[in-house]
């Protein structure tokens, strides 16, 4: 049902959940979907995988055909099942022997239980495609940033335009730009009602994100912020609009201040010049954000 929003110049506004929105009730038959869920997300963690790898490096993710990076041999695809053939070559190359990077058969899990959960909660629906593909996108961003320190714009900017196209279909759970148009007297009809909260979802905090970073590099001489961080955000408001924006922007920076500031203690590395993965820590909190949706943006 509706969840109802405190009242402003003394009316009520009412928004539905993105979860409460699919009508879809469980059945006997509701663990297929979820299976085929995570079969189908070690397919996409799989493909990820490629992106991290390529885009990052500016590389084609169609061609050339996947292969080792150390004797440039190309895999075969029975050397290429997730999780499976990292498991039956023990982690290494068929034919050079070479350690296979931890990461492949990480992202690939993740990626499979993250499909699975929302499948299960909210049904084989469109919500549940579109929570997907921002758990995917934010997959692919921690470990592009991690392994590469660059958020690539086919995730970010690629990620702004999938937002905007679900939410005529997908109401973005929101209030923001309801409140905006109804000062001006204006009323708009609920598929653009929420597509406007995913665009400012998407511009204001990516604004004052930005913003943040001018005045840092203004006083201190130096970049602190990256705008690779600021399209990350952008993208996570037009998916889960400004409270999303903001929750994944503070949990973010929380993240990245207590791990950040520990890791450089204990490593010993100079805090004036160490690179923090930001976009990480973002990356991690939007999965947050979608997974708790219903209680963080809710609350």
């Amino acid at each position: 049902m509706p969840v109802r929003i405190p009242a402003w110049q003394g009316g009520t506004l009412w928004v539905r959940p993105l979860h409460g929105a699919t009508g879809y009730t469980k059945s006997g038959d509701s663990v297929i979907a979820p299976l085929l869920a995570l079969i189908f997300g070690l397919l996409i963690g799989s493909f990820l995988n490629v992106c991290i790898h390529r885009w990052p490096r500016n590389r084609s993710v169609v061609k050339p055909r996947s292969h080792c990076v150390r004797c440039r041999k190309t895999i075969a695809w029975y050397d290429n099942i997730p999780l499976v053939s990292y498991l039956v070559l023990g982690g290494r190359c068929r034919h050079c022997g070479a350690r296979i990077s931890l990461r492949y058969p990480v992202v690939e899990l993740l990626t499979a239980l993250l499909f699975f959960y929302q499948v299960q909660k909210l049904g084989p629906t469109l919500p549940a495609l579109k929570m997907c593909v921002l758990c995917a996108i934010a997959v692919a961003l921690i470990f592009c940033d991690l392994e590469k320190r660059l958020l690539p714009d086919e995730l970010t900017k690629g990620g702004i335009v999938l937002g905007l196209c679900f939410a005529p279909f997908v109401p973005v759970p929101d209030f923001t730009a309801q409140m905006i148009f109804g000062l001006a007297g204006v009323q708009l009809p609920a598929w653009a009602s929420s597509l406007a909260e995913s665009a400012v979802g998407a511009a204001l905090p990516a604004f004052f994100l930005w913003f943040g970073g001018w005045l840092y590099f203004k006083i201190r001489h130096r970049e602190g912020l990256g705008f690779g961080d600021v399209k990350l955000i952008a993208m996570v408001g037009s998916f889960l609009g400004l409270r999303g924006a903001l929750i994944t922007l503070i949990l973010g920076s929380f993240g990245g201040s207590v791990i950040g500031y520990s890791y450089i203690k204990l490593t010993g590395k100079d805090a004036a010049t160490f690179e923090l993965p930001f976009g990480s820590f973002l990356g991690a909190a939007a999965l947050a954000a979608a997974v708790f949706s219903n209680w963080l943006l809710l609350m």
